[in-house]
């Protein structure tokens, strides 16, 4: 390989870039931290250990670019890492100014969560456009194992190699290849699962179920983590589910299923416009209040009056023990296991081979960044194929591409001997490639 990364330079020092340039300096790379204000390095710079500090310089950057301030430095620096705001003009004019600066033979790419690449790189210089890729780190990035990779066009290969080498050797996180497509495989599915469930939750509620309920059913019988719904919706934060929504809206293709959950329902919205983000507002669907003797409440935002009660326990009565056997139960709590997580199902199953070639990274992908028991394909083995299959048809819907592959080769699972080969897009079965 003839690119190598052995110094990173992060230009943005939010909580993203700062993990970045905290894990890139626990690796043993030199690190560059570059923002727009002193006060905004010093957040990024606290959150790199103190025993890495020696590895880090900081310098600034004009907001308006209309100086080069400390961008020059870049030029020292294997791996220019842009972490700026989520904004393509914003992004595409920082690209600009940093490309006269950066050496020969380095790597540039964007930690952008969602905004397609091939819009970040329209018109800039060839040499930008085989240089540059997407590596998007889930949050926190020390802590989180998922590393997407995301080329363009022109990216040549061996970028993509060194990234990938980095990614897995230095950083030791798990890379997955992702295509070029709206919010790449993780937020894709994941963002699905809770921007549909909003909207799918609702006659539930409307017939009594309480949101306790909704985040129990929707966690730990299906293999996610116990947040569920609505508490994951409050760790990420409405204003950010509402940033991912409209990006989708923008740039989700004609036809996808995803295009009908972009807006908040009503009580979300007056949600948002209020300010009741999560726990970065202290409270969104939930919070926990201090009272004068000392002792915690936990309240819920009743979605139903929006109003502020106090929390209940949830009912679990109707869900079966065994790991996602609430899909198939005769019960309120499994007509909404079956479709909410199911509807995710079946929407991962139709997207092999937009957003990943196969279904291994889809399920890593998953399993990585959103701490999945199983990754979609994986469960639904888990569960049965063929049972998923016959409970659509039962209900005269279309089979998405990769159950309908797995229907019409009569293979019985996504994977066989023991997970080391996978089916194809193609029906054929190939060889799983090894955990980076």
């Amino acid at each position: 390989m003839s690119r190598q990364i052995e110094s990173v330079a992060v230009v943005g020092c939010g909580t993203m870039g700062a993990g970045i340039a905290a894990a890139s300096a626990a690796a043993g790379c030199r690190v560059l931290m570059l923002d727009i204000s002193t006060e905004a390095v010093e957040r990024g710079l606290a959150i790199v250990d103190e025993a890495d500090h020696h590895l880090v310089s900081t310098g600034l950057f004009d907001p308006t670019f209309a100086t080069e301030g400390d961008l020059a430095k870049i030029a020292d620096y294997d791996w220019v890492c842009e972490a700026i705001v989520e904004d393509l003009d914003t992004k595409r004019r920082l690209f600009e100014v940093l490309e006269p600066f950066r050496a020969e033979g380095s790597v540039i790419s964007s930690n952008t969560s969602g905004i397609p690449l091939r819009d970040i790189s329209a018109g800039l210089p060839d040499q930008f456009r085989a240089d540059v890729a997407i590596t998007h780190f889930f949050n926190p990035v020390k802590v989180m194992k998922l590393f997407e990779l995301v080329p363009g066009e022109d990216t040549n290969a061996e970028v993509v190699a060194a990234f990938s080498h980095f990614g897995a050797s230095r950083l030791g996180k798990g890379v997955v290849n992702a295509k070029d497509t709206v919010n790449f495989i993780g937020n894709r599915i994941g963002c699905f699962f809770m921007l549909s469930g909003l909207h799918l939750a609702k006659p539930f509620l409307a017939d009594g179920m309480s949101q306790e309920t909704v985040d129990a059913v929707l966690g730990q019988p299906i293999g996610l983590p116990p947040t569920g719904l609505y508490g994951l919706i409050d760790l990420i934060g409405l204003d950010v589910m509402d940033l991912v929504g409209k990006n989708l809206a923008t740039n989700l293709p004609a036809g996808d299923t995803g295009l009908a959950y972009t807006a908040f329902p009503p009580a979300e919205q007056g949600m948002l416009d209020r300010g009741q983000l999560g726990r970065k507002s202290g409270g969104g669907f939930g919070r926990v209040q201090k009272l004068d003797d000392g002792s915690r409440k936990k309240e819920t935002f009743d979605l139903t009056n929006e109003k502020w009660r106090d929390a209940t326990d949830p009912d679990l009565a109707g869900v079966p023990g065994d790991l996602g056997e609430v899909l198939f139960a005769d019960t309120p709590q499994g007509s909404l296991a079956w479709q909410v997580f199911g509807g995710t199902l079946r929407y991962a199953a139709g997207l092999v081979p937009e957003i990943a070639d196969d279904v291994v990274n889809i399920d890593r992908a998953i399993r990585w960044g959103f701490n999945w028991v199983h990754g979609p394909f994986e469960m639904l083995d888990s569960l049965g194929p063929q049972r998923v299959i016959g409970k659509i048809e039962k209900e005269g819907g279309e089979l998405p591409a990769m159950l309908a592959v797995l229907k019409d080769t009569e293979a019985g699972s996504f994977y066989r001997a023991d997970g080391s080969e996978y089916l194809g897009r193609d029906g054929q079965w190939h060889p799983t490639p090894p955990e980076t």
